[in-house]
């Protein structure tokens, strides 16, 4: 039992780890940040610029690679002239520190802490995909950005975790819960939620069960034929994010 609640993390977490001098190259302007939460720990992030921006995006990606290829989905929130912010988790990309739920949640309120000096509250969307979805329910459970927008979201941890590591006695080993589930009833700002409907890793029904916690507060947007990683090359993707970003 102890073996297997130490090496989840390799089951859980796929990051790509970058050496301290690589440098980031994109086509659109940014800069490459770090914030640092507490002694030791580093987190890296890069945040697309444009003029004169609406807002900013925070972007919480999923559970495997780095900002480095991450970096890429914010065209879909920078040409509607919104600011983008991507971060690494801890051991993700040229992020550094010992990764747990706890410190991993305080780590990105710190970012958001952050951010709050230079762009007012109610112009900050906090968007998470996918695993990032629970980090950012909890954000915005805990604060009062404008707008949450969760892509391919789960419940619960527990439950995504258990469809691909049945072999885990969940209840007692599981380090990492993520209960966006209980968090998302908390959150005060209006979610939205899309999710495909041909999504094998995790089930539309896991976002159908989240609306259903707050359904006049939680907007379900579903991707007809739209999987797990495939969202952003469906128009309608793309449609529904430029209207979210417009209301």
């Amino acid at each position: 039992m102890g073996i297997l609640y130490l090496i989840q993390e390799r089951f859980i977490f796929k990051p790509e780890k970058l050496k301290q001098d690589f440098e980031f190259k994109y086509d659109a302007p940014f800069k490459e940040v770090s914030f640092t939460p507490e002694p030791g720990v580093s987190i890296s992030g890069i945040h697309f610029n444009v003029k004169k921006p609406h807002g900013l995006i925070i972007y919480f990606h999923g559970n495997t690679r780095s900002i480095k290829g991450w970096g890429k989905y914010a065209k879909d929130f920078y040409r509607f002239g919104y600011d983008v912010l991507l971060v690494d988790y801890r051991g993700f990309g040229k992020s550094i520190g010992k990764r747990s739920e706890k410190a991993m949640l305080n780590d990105m309120q710190f970012v958001y802490d952050e951010m709050l000096v230079k762009f007012p509250e109610d112009h900050i969307i906090v968007y998470g995909r996918s695993m990032g979805s629970g980090f950012a329910t909890k954000l915005a459970s805990d604060n009062y950005p404008r707008y949450l927008i969760l892509d391919a979201p789960y419940f619960s941890f527990k439950k995504a975790a258990e469809r691909f590591l049945p072999f885990l006695p969940m209840k007692w080993v599981l380090r990492y819960h993520l209960r966006t589930d209980q968090w998302i009833a908390n959150v005060k700002c209006h979610t939205y939620i899309i999710h495909g409907t041909k999504d094998w890793l995790i089930p539309l029904k896991q976002s159908e069960r989240l609306q259903q916690i707050n359904p006049r507060r939680i907007t379900l947007i579903r991707i007809e034929g739209g999987g797990h990683n495939n969202l952003p090359s469906f128009p309608e993707y793309h449609n529904f994010i430029r209207d979210i970003l417009k209301i």
